[in-house]
């Protein structure tokens, strides 16, 4: 189980294969750099791997949300994920008001069923955030929810979107919930809903977490609450300690994992994957794809290589993944290096460099 990531550039939508480390032990793992910030935090990561010579070769695609008519790239880069297992990603753009476009990143996790989706919000000491003593880990369901894409105009100038919530689906992200606390040895698990409005949806949601914690977890150590969204939103900017684990059906997820950035400093510092039975995808746990300031070298590339750290500890490389996110912490607390976000004025280049330096 886990523990613990406006100037658009054309680039070639091609594969590009780079060796982070020469070995016959290398692990293949497709990259997926993204758009907006997404090259400049991957470039980051690569440079920090060839540099601890993690055992890692990149398979990496350039795929864009910005090019809807790239299935073959789209095709190629699933296949990879599907090759190897385990993938690193960026945030990919999805347009507001294009028409049958759909996210590529909700139908990568649609097409590998990576269902559980996960957030660490945690204080990173050095960076001066609203609260001090958070930490707590978002699980979202990650392939229903108003994610569905089922939307149409039943008459004109009304639209209907469908809520999809399933007893099986929810059962597992439950467990995945319970599960992650007990190997991580966290004690609460608040599941969050809209029960109280949506009573078939959500009260289905909420009656399947309990129903799975009362017959397969109540003797263990773990305790479960629940709490409704709003009221979850409001104790989460005003007591955020309180919350150790987090279950929550896909919207919900979404909104808290950008509230908890809120708290301890930004987006540029939470971690994540999308993880199924079968495939492993890490990425930011708050999906932002900094579109505005792609290019500029000046984005903050802590939780796209903490996303990296979390790969490598799923690829049972724990001592380079130790030796990474310790540098990182170090060169953050000492004050060796901060991106703006931080309260510095380095460069992406040279907050990568500095913690190059103190591998």
């Amino acid at each position: 189980m886990l523990r613990h990531s406006l100037a658009f550039h054309q680039l070639p939508t091609r594969k590009i294969l780079s060796r982070a480390f020469a070995t016959a032990t290398a692990q293949k793992v497709t990259l997926i750099p993204g758009d907006g910030v997404g090259h400049e935090l991957a470039e980051s990561v690569k440079a920090i791997f060839k540099a601890s010579n993690a055992p890692v070769e990149w398979e990496q695609f350039n795929l864009s949300g910005h090019d809807s008519s790239n299935d073959d790239l789209m095709k190629e880069t699933l296949a990879s994920l599907r090759r190897n297992k385990v993938g690193l990603k960026g945030i990919l753009y999805t347009p507001v008001s294009r028409l049958g476009h759909a996210s590529f990143n909700v139908s990568m996790r649609k097409d590998l069923d990576i269902y559980a989706s996960i957030s660490l919000v945690k204080n990173i000491p050095g960076v001066k955030s609203r609260f001090d003593n958070v930490d707590l880990a978002i699980v979202r369901e990650n392939t229903e929810g108003e994610y569905s894409g089922l939307e149409h105009q039943s008459h004109p100038g009304v639209v209907e979107s469908l809520k999809i919530v399933t007893r099986r689906k929810t059962e597992r992200i439950a467990r995945f919930a319970f599960d992650f606390a007990l190997k991580n040895h966290r004690k609460k698990v608040t599941c969050v809903h809209k029960a109280n409005i949506m009573k078939l949806g959500d009260g289905l949601f909420l009656r399947t977490v309990k129903d799975i914690y009362e017959k397969e977890y109540s003797q263990t150590d773990i305790l479960l609450n629940d709490m409704i969204v709003d009221n979850a939103s409001m104790q989460l900017v005003s007591r955020p300690q309180q919350f150790d684990v987090v279950v929550l059906p896909n919207l919900y997820g979404n909104i808290l994992s950008n509230v908890g950035a809120g708290l301890i400093g930004g987006p540029g510092l939470i971690p994540g994957s999308s993880i199924g039975r079968e495939y492993a995808v890490f990425e930011p746990g708050c999906r932002h794809v900094g579109q505005d300031i792609g290019g500029s070298d000046i984005a903050n590339p802590t939780a796209m290589i903490l996303s990296s750290v979390m790969m490598l500890r799923h690829l049972g490389l724990s001592e380079h993944a130790n030796l990474i996110s310790n540098a990182v912490y170090r060169v953050i607390q000492q004050g060796q290096a901060r991106t703006r976000d931080m309260g510095g004025q380095d460069s992406t280049s040279e907050f990568t460099k500095a913690i190059i330096s103190s591998l």
